[in-house]
Parts: C-alpha cells; sequence; structure tokens
C-alpha cells in the first residue's frame, strides 16, 4: 500500500482487535509486561529530549535538500530539536562558519576569525586543510590528506597546536607534553632515530617504544619504554641523530615525547607569538646506523596515504587560502541551516570547533548567532577529540579556553562535549602518574581541579553500537544493554549525576546501509530511544534528518543512511523503516510538544532458551494523563501475547476502556534490494486500532514488530 495512506479497513481491526487475542489465548500461554509506577526513572519533554542531527554534505545538495516538500516530509517523522554536527575536525581541517573574516597576519593567511558582524546571509561554510598536520590518519574519516612528518619534504613541517603551551594555559609547558608517533606496521630491528627538527624545536625530549599490539587502539594493552639511549636534554635543534641503543631492537611503535621547547619562531615570522611556541618537525627518520656510521631508514616518505604511518598530540590550526578542502563538502550555513525550516523553530544545539581552530574565532561564532538572534539550546565543544587521539588532559585545557572566551560573549551559555565517537564501553588511554586511563575521568578531574565544572553543562557523546558489517539479528538483543551501561560508565568515571547526558549522534554504521532500511533499523531505533531514557539519559538526536540516495553498504548491498530513500537529485522516492518508527516514538508514544513525560521501569518475561528479552517495553505517563508502552518484539518467527500489569506499592492497575494499539513490523513493511537498488513493499504505514480492554485483556505482537499501546489505567 501507499505510505500515505492511513486508513485501516473494519475486517483488519475485527481481526486485529478481536480474533488475534482470542487465538493467542487459546493455543499459547500468555506472557506478561510487568510496569513499576511505584517510581519514576526520568522525566523528559519531547522537543527536548528527542531531536535530529544535520551533518556536512556533498557540493550542492542543501540547496536541494530545503524544497520545502521535503522539509514537510522530514518533519513529519516528529522529531524535535536539530543538532548541527561539526565534520571538519573528523578531516583536520580548520571550519570557516563565515567565510568572511580575518587573517591573523596582515598578508591574507595565519590563523582565521570569522566575521561576528551579519551580511549577506551565510548559506554555505566549508574547511581547510592544515598544513602543519601530524596525522596520516584519524579515527573520524581515513584516506583523506597526509603527515608532513614522512612526506618526503623537508621544507614542510608538524607543528603541534600553541594553544597548549604555557602562554595560553598559564601552566608549564611539561604539564602537556606533545608528542608524534611513528607506526612501521610491523615489527622492525631499529637502534637509530634522525629528526629533523623544524622551529620551534624540543630541548628536552624522550624516544620511546611501544610494548604492546597498538598504542592507539590499545592503550592499556602495552607500557612506553624509553630507549637506553632515548634521552635528549639539551636539544640544539637541527638535524639531530640519535643512536637509541647498542643492538638494534625490534620495534613497530616509536614515540618521540617533548617536553620543553626552545620557543625560537617558525617560518611564518615573530610579529604572532602563535608562531613561537610548542614543537615542530620538517621531518622523521627511522631505522639503524651500520658500523660505518650510515643510517638505514625504514620510512616510506611520500605526500600520501601511502607514506610511513604517524600520529601526532595536536595541531597548529595556522593555514591559508588555498587550502580550501577541494572536495568542497558544504557545512551548511548558519543563516541557511536556522531559516531552512529543519529547526522548527526551536533552540539547536550548535558546535564550536576546538580541536582545531582558535578561541577568537568561537566567540565571534557566538556573538554573530546572538546578533541574528538565532536560538540556541546548547553549545557542544569540539568534535571527537577522542577520535583524533588527544589526550584528556590537552582537549581539558583547550575547553577551558574556548569557554572563558564564549562566556565573555554569553555569560548564560550551556556548553558541554566531549563529543565521544561511537564506544560501548570507557574510552581509555596512556596511564598517568597515578596510573589512571580513564580518558573521561581524568577530563572530569581537570575541570574540576582547574575550578572549571561548572562549565561542563551537558556530557555528550556519539552511539554507533555495532562494528560495520555486523548488524546480525541477534545484536539487537544487545542495544538495551549498551546504552544503559554507558550511562553507568559515565557516572562511574565522575561524570555528575545532575550533568545531563545527551547522545548527539546515533544509528547504525552507514555501511550498514541495508541493515538500516530493513525492520531491523526500526527495531533498533525504538530500542535504543527508550532504554537510553529509561536509563537515565536525558537526549537523543536521530542521525541523518535528510534524505540521502541510496548507496552501497556491507559486501555492496544496497542501502541508506536515514528515513528516506531518495534518488541521485535528493528527491524522496519513499520513506523507510526508521521513518515508520520514528514516528512511533515522536507521535504515539509520546505527546509531541512541550509536556513533561514520566518514564518508568517495564520488564517482560519472553525471552529465548538462551535468556535474550525477546520483548523490551518502555512505559511512559504523558501529560494528556494516558499510560504509553513502546513495545519491540525482537522475535524474527513468532508473536507474541502479552498480559500488562501496573504496580503502585499493593496496587495493581489495568489499562482500561477504549486503548490505541499502533503497530509497525515485518507485516507492514518489507525492504526488497534488487541489483540496482532496493524498494520497500509493503511500504507501511503502521497499522492502528482501538480496543476495549480489560483485565484480562491480553494484548498482540506480531513478529517482528515495534507497537504502542495506550490508554489509561484502572484498578481492577
Amino acid at each position: 500500500m501507499n505510505w500515505q495512506t492511513a486508513a485501516t479497513g473494519g475486517l483488519l481491526q475485527f481481526l486485529l482487535c478481536t480474533l488475534l487475542p482470542l487465538a493467542f489465548s487459546i493455543f499459547s500461554f500468555p506472557q506478561s509486561i510487568h510496569v513499576d509506577l511505584s517510581h519514576q526513572v526520568n522525566t523528559f519533554v519531547p522537543n527536548q529530549a528527542l531531536g535530529a542531527g544535520i551533518d556536512r554534505l556533498p557540493a550542492g545538495a542543501i540547496d536541494k535538500l530545503i524544497a520545502p516538500e521535503t522539509v514537510n516530509q522530514v518533519l513529519s517523522a516528529g522529531w524535535g530539536s536539530v543538532s548541527y554536527r561539526q565534520n571538519t575536525e573528523l578531516y583536520i581541517e580548520d571550519w570557516h562558519w563565515n567565510p568572511h573574516g580575518t587573517w591573523s597576519d596582515p598578508s591574507g593567511k595565519g590563523y582565521f576569525t570569522g566575521s561576528s558582524e551579519p551580511g549577506e546571509p551565510i548559506r554555505h561554510s566549508y574547511g581547510y586543510w592544515l598544513p602543519h598536520r601530524g596525522y596520516t590518519r584519524n579515527d573520524g574519516v581515513e584516506g583523506q590528506g597526509y603527515s608532513r612528518l614522512t612526506d618526503g619534504d623537508g621544507s614542510t613541517y608538524w607543528k603541534s597546536n600553541p594553544y597548549l603551551t604555557q602562554t595560553f594555559t598559564g601552566e608549564d609547558d611539561s604539564k602537556f607534553p606533545q608528542w608524534v608517533i611513528v607506526d612501521l606496521a610491523s615489527p622492525a630491528m631499529v637502534d637509530a632515530i634522525r629528526i629533523a627538527w623544524a622551529e620551534p624545536y624540543a630541548r628536552r625530549y624522550v624516544v620511546e617504544y611501544w610494548t604492546g599490539d597498538d598504542p592507539i587502539k590499545k592503550p592499556t594493552n602495552g607500557v612506553w619504554v624509553r630507549f637506553p639511549g632515548g634521552a635528549a636534554n639539551q636539544g640544539k635543534g637541527g638535524t639531530a641523530t640519535l643512536q637509541l641503543a647498542d643492538a638494534p631492537v625490534a620495534v613497530q611503535f616509536v614515540r618521540v615525547l617533548m617536553t620543553e621547547s626552545s620557543n625560537t619562531c617558525d617560518t611564518h615570522g615573530s610579529a604572532d607569538r602563535r608562531n613561537c611556541v610548542g614543537y615542530a618537525i620538517n621531518e622523521l627518520y627511522l631505522g639503524t646506523v651500520d658500523s660505518g656510521g650510515e643510517f638505514h631508514d625504514l620510512v616510506r616518505h611520500t605526500p600520501d596515504q601511502d607514506q610511513t604511518t604517524t600520529y601526532c598530540s595536536s595541531v597548529d590550526p595556522w593555514h591559508q587560502p588555498s587550502d580550501l578542502d577541494p572536495h568542497m563538502r558544504d557545512q551548511v550555513g548558519f543563516d541557511l541551516f536556522f531559516s531552512s525550516g529543519y529547526t522548527r523553530g526551536l533552540p539547536a544545539m550548535i558546535p564550536v570547533s576546538v580541536v582545531y581552530a582558535i578561541p577568537d574565532d568561537a566567540a565571534a561564532e557566538i556573538s554573530y548567532l546572538a546578533k541574528r538572534k538565532y536560538p540556541i539550546s546548547y553549545v557542544e565543544m569540539g568534535e571527537e577529540p577522542d577520535g583524533q587521539f588527544m589526550v584528556p588532559e590537552d582537549y581539558a585545557a583547550l575547553y577551558i579556553q574556548f569557554a572563558d572566551a564564549i562566556h565573555k560573549v554569553d555569560p548564560k551559555l550551556k556548553l558541554g562535549g566531549p563529543v565521544f565517537t561511537g564506544v560501548n564501553k570507557d574510552i581509555e588511554t596512556w596511564p598517568d602518574e597515578q596510573g589512571r586511563t580513564s580518558w573521561t575521568g581524568r577530563f572530569i578531574d581537570y575541570l574540576r581541579a582547574h575550578a572549571h565544572l561548572q562549565d561542563l553543562a551537558f556530557f555528550s557523546f556519539e552511539h554507533y553500537p555495532f562494528e560495520p558489517c555486523k548488524s546480525n539479528w541477534g545484536r539487537l538483543y544487545e542495544e538495551a544493554g549498551l546504552v544503559a551501561h554507558m550511562v553507568d560508565v559515565w557516572h562511574q568515571d565522575g561524570v555528575p549525576r545532575n550533568i545531563p547526558l545527551f547522545i548527539t549522534e546515533s544509528n547504525l554504521s552507514w555501511v550498514d546501509s541495508e541493515a538500516m532500511v530493513d525492520i531491523f533499523g526500526a527495531l533498533w531505533l525504538g530500542d535504543y530511544v527508550g532504554a537510553f531514557l529509561t536509563a537515565g539519559g536525558n537526549g537523543v538526536y536521530y542521525f541523518h534528518y535528510p534524505p540521502m540516495p541510496l548507496g552501497r553498504g556491507c559486501n555492496g548491498s544496497p542501502g541508506t543512511f536515514g528515513m528516506f530513500r531518495a534518488d541521485s537529485n535528493y528527491q524522496i522516492q519513499q520513506p523507510v523503516a526508521q521513518y515508520f518508527a520514528s514516528q512511533l516514538i515522536n507521535l504515539e508514544w509520546v505527546q509531541p510538544g512541550n509536556g513533561e513525560h514520566r518514564l518508568y521501569r517495564a520488564q517482560s518475561d519472553v525471552q529465548d532458551p538462551a535468556g535474550h528479552a525477546l520483548v523490551t517495553a518502555y512505559a511512559l505517563e504523558r501529560p494528556d494523563g494516558q499510560l504509553a508502552l513502546l513495545v519491540i518484539n525482537k522475535d524474527q518467527l513468532n508473536p507474541h501475547a502479552v498480559h500488562i500489569d501496573f504496580t503502585s506499592g499493593r496496587a495493581v492497575k489495568y489499562f482500561s476502556g477504549a486503548v490505541t494499539l499502533v503497530v509497525f513490523g515485518s507485516q507492514q513493511y518489507q525492504w526488497r534490494p534488487t541489483e540496482a537498488g532496493g524498494t520497500a513493499d509493503p511500504d507501511g504505514p503502521a497499522e492502528r486500532s482501538t480496543m476495549t480492554a480489560r483485565s484480562d485483556t491480553i494484548y498482540p505482537l506480531p513478529k517482528a514488530s515495534m507497537a504502542v499501546i495506550r490508554g489509561k489505567l484502572a484498578f481492577r
């Protein structure tokens, strides 16, 4: 049936509401959902807690996606507030949120600050690659750009972020050691390193090797060990060769850890103090020195992703106009964003760049938005510092500087972060002097020790729960436990319980495109939203909001990342599974608007032989007085019949009178992949019916479905 046809015939209603429950009661033993009304576990307001995210888009896409008919169809999914996703930091770029602004160097280069003065509306904004980059790749986006540490060009150089030096932190540089790492790809024999220093160079540094598998991906499965000859306490700059050991050592990862700078000025001159602090290296060489004193280099030097991989602690955000990202990926301009209709006029969560930007630019952005009178709910600080492999103290030091700059413009703004990548466990980092490895714990401790914990008004992270191409049906059983676990982890790490927890970007991995458009994606979405809010989370943002064309995901399977199947011109062809799931959550389970909802814990006893919960349920009391259950049946093969009771102390209540039942599942929707792409048939809508409930009513849950059961209660 067509997705816009919402009518349901009388015969369907009779079968669903009368004969089907009767059949379940005769041929199967009904199981139960128990709702504990004795205490609420959370409260939320839909317009604030159930939102969506808009990210960077291909060049030219945004102008097509703001067509009124497209916006209206997107809004019909029911999501409320919008989070503006900041993508340039994943590409190791500086974001020019305003194309107009000023450069620190009068010649038109350096550190860029966008203009805070409104002029012609900003429709598009772009990122600029950083010429002093020290990463070959990061954990955000791989395959773009390259490191200057092993690019084979002696005139280019990596340089650390000047805002992590005493000039800006007010603390000794040794509190924020900067580092570079060389990954040889496999263990190799090493006894020497050659460092072609740029200005400023390191006066004091050490060279270490890693004893474990991978210091980036497994930072607690090993330790850094100093080479016997790996200490330099009186560095002179220039090209320095260190004999690291008397005999070669088999190593894969080597780190240069720098703690004291020469504070001499780089190639950009002495007029700007930022050019004269931190550390800079032209090129790194690693290998052996033979008996004749000849250096044998193991490093591949090339200006592309084929170079020997390097990582770094930070990057100087200095750049120039020619560094504009040639791919021209579009961060939608703020004026277009706020006028497009996507925000519904509600306050939006907006980002500022932190990892590869400067505080003055963040302050100018906030000032611009204030002058335009755009409503802001929260300000998210930076993008995935864990994905940029930053240690928590470095991010925290930047966070404080940016918070100070922003609060000078508007002291009332609510700031937060760190905007973690999608993880299912605590984020670990190399141990500090006290042996602490929790990234979050050390970040919180730093803010508290520097009297800035009040600048953390919310704690945010992203949620991509499954490894790409591993979204098999059994993974659905894990979701409720995963998000509840992360809430516990952040609190155990020291995030105060009065600080809201937001998942500001979430979905299955984009490469699991077919899983997203299948009924799997709908059931996952319902379970995820209900579980996070029930666990104490304060807000979720669905990703990705505007429609995307069909693409190819795991093993070449066709699908898309979002709620709609669109053509190459971004025209919506039909909604897909998560669109209907969104409507059940936003328009049926909750009462749309700004009324407070109360959540209660619900427990199902429907399990498979292995003990997996086949049915999960999420119960809330709406402002209109109705109790609403969002119920997920994750059983692919079997329907289930459930009895529902509500307890409060010794009192037992049941749905009574007219009860609304809205069901969306494999009977209403099926994705049919084709060689050319795919389509959904049937393609919804959800089926709606009304039944008269009593204390002994049995509620049918079709196989592979999600349902909203809504009504009022009465005592037995």
